[in-house]
């Protein structure tokens, strides 16, 4: 995509004439390199950041935490396993994965201790 659309730049400018040069292929190619980092500071560097802290809140989930599910559900953990988590909504009690956690909202008390 990124190459097609170079090639269309490149196509506009026009031909080189007598005596006159044409500017090497990296400074030809600068404006591209410089539109990928920005893509990349600006769109996948803060996605990769936020996938790191929902996988360490992952591993931070223990019963008797008070969870917010990506649905909306409002629900109390149960017991934890290690792809899904068995949760209590009013008087349900329901087991969702683990990735459909959005924020845990309230750590529970109990403190395990090793």
């Amino acid at each position: 995509m990124i190459l097609e659309v170079s090639s269309i730049i490149l196509a506009m400018a026009p031909p080189a004439g007598e005596g006159q040069s044409t500017a090497p292929i990296f400074v030809q190619l600068f404006p591209i390199f410089i539109v990928f980092i920005l893509f990349y500071v600006a769109l996948i560097r803060p996605q990769q950041k936020k996938a790191k802290e929902h996988a360490e809140m992952m591993k931070q989930i223990k019963p008797g935490d008070k969870i917010l599910t990506s649905g909306g559900l409002l629900a109390v953990v149960v017991s934890v396993k290690d792809r899904s988590v068995s949760i209590r909504s009013g008087d349900s009690k329901l087991e969702v994965l683990k990735s459909a956690i959005s924020e845990i909202l309230e750590k529970s008390n109990s403190t395990t201790e090793a």
